[in-house]
C-alpha cells in the first residue's frame, strides 16, 4: 500500500480529516503529522514535518493543508528534493504532476471546499509524470536547488 504523508496547521484541521478519510477509502496508507486542534500552530513546522517524514518513509506523496496553501508550499519548497505545488483546482493539480513531477501538494481550507479538495487529491495521486521534454525542466529545477544555477 502506498504511503501518503499529510499535515496541516490550525487552519486546515477539518479538511485534513476529510482528505485522510478519502485517501484511506481508496487504499492509501495515510500518516498524519499535522495538528488535530484549532490552536495556533506555525505552518513552517508542519511543512518541515511533512517533508521530512515523506523523505524518511519513502512515501509516494505529501499533502499539506493550511488556510491558503501558500505559506506551506513556500516553506516546503525550501527542503531539498521537494517539489511542492500550491493549487486550488484539479487541472493545476494534474499539471503539477504531468509537467513538474510535484511530489507534495498544498492547498488551503479557506480556499477550496471538501469536494474540490478531493478532486485535487484524486488528480494528483492518479497522474504520472510525463517525462520527455518536461524531465529536462525538472532537472533544471534540481540544478538550481543543488548548484544555484543551470548547467546546460
Amino acid at each position: 500500500m502506498d504511503k501518503i504523508i499529510i499535515g496541516n496547521d490550525h487552519a486546515g484541521v477539518n479538511l485534513k480529516f476529510e482528505i485522510k478519510k478519502y485517501l484511506e477509502s481508496i487504499n492509501f496508507d495515510v500518516i498524519n503529522v499535522g495538528v488535530d486542534t484549532n490552536d495556533s500552530f506555525d505552518y513552517p513546522k508542519i511543512s518541515l514535518a511533512v517533508c521530512n517524514k515523506f523523505k524518511k518513509e519513502n512515501a509516494k506523496f505529501g499533502i499539506i493543508i493550511c488556510g491558503s496553501g501558500v505559506g506551506v508550499s513556500i516553506a516546503a519548497n525550501k527542503i531539498k528534493g521537494i517539489r511542492a505545488a500550491c493549487v486550488s483546482d484539479s487541472l493545476s493539480s494534474r499539471l503539477s504532476r504531468l509537467h513538474n513531477n510535484a511530489n507534495v501538494i498544498c492547498f488551503g481550507e479557506r480556499i477550496v471546499g471538501i469536494e474540490t479538495a478531493k478532486e485535487i487529491v484524486r488528480e494528483f495521486v492518479n497522474t504520472d509524470f510525463l517525462g520527455d521534454r518536461h524531465k529536462k525542466r525538472v532537472d533544471q529545477i534540481s540544478q538550481i536547488e543543488n548548484f544555484g544555477e543551470i548547467n546546460e
